[in-house]
């Protein structure tokens, strides 16, 4: 997304929903294909949101966040394995892993948390929804769409 740290005061970056979206399908695939896995196309899930100030306001500019998700069908043994090769991605690509965790009770059962130092968020857990499925999830900061021609 930006190669500069969010200044408090600084602009919102700018860029269409479309190319949010696309943006964040480009990044799920990448990190799916680095771990040797596949995204299932009928699981995407792009969620667009209004931006919320921090006393709950909103801004009439629609500003928003996305919050795309997609799932992958992986045996759950290989959970921890997946999740290794997509923690070693994000390290080698500058994020800061903030949450880890390969089991729970001596079972798989994984979550890996990433934040670009800027502006995005990376997340990959096992779900709930089968225990043959992983979950990819990338999180935009709020962004402008361009102005109207």
């Amino acid at each position: 997304m930006s190669t500069t740290g969010p200044g408090k005061d600084d602009p919102l970056p700018v860029k269409a929903r479309s190319e949010a979206e696309a943006w964040a399908r480009q990044l799920t695939e990448h990190l799916a294909g680095s771990a040797g896995i596949r995204i299932d196309p009928a699981t995407v899930r792009p969620f667009f949101s209004p931006c919320t100030g921090r006393n709950g306001e909103h801004a009439p500019d629609d500003r928003y966040f996305l919050m795309y998700s997609a799932h992958s069908a992986v045996p759950l043994a290989r959970h921890p394995e997946v999740v290794r090769q997509v923690r070693a991605v994000l390290q080698r690509e500058g994020l800061t892993i903030t949450g880890y965790r390969e089991l729970l009770d001596g079972r798989p059962d994984t979550i890996l948390d990433a934040e670009h130092p800027s502006d995005y968020t990376v997340t990959v857990e096992s779900t709930a929804g089968g225990a043959d499925h992983l979950l990819l999830r990338v999180t935009t900061p709020c962004l402008l769409p361009p102005p109207a021609p």
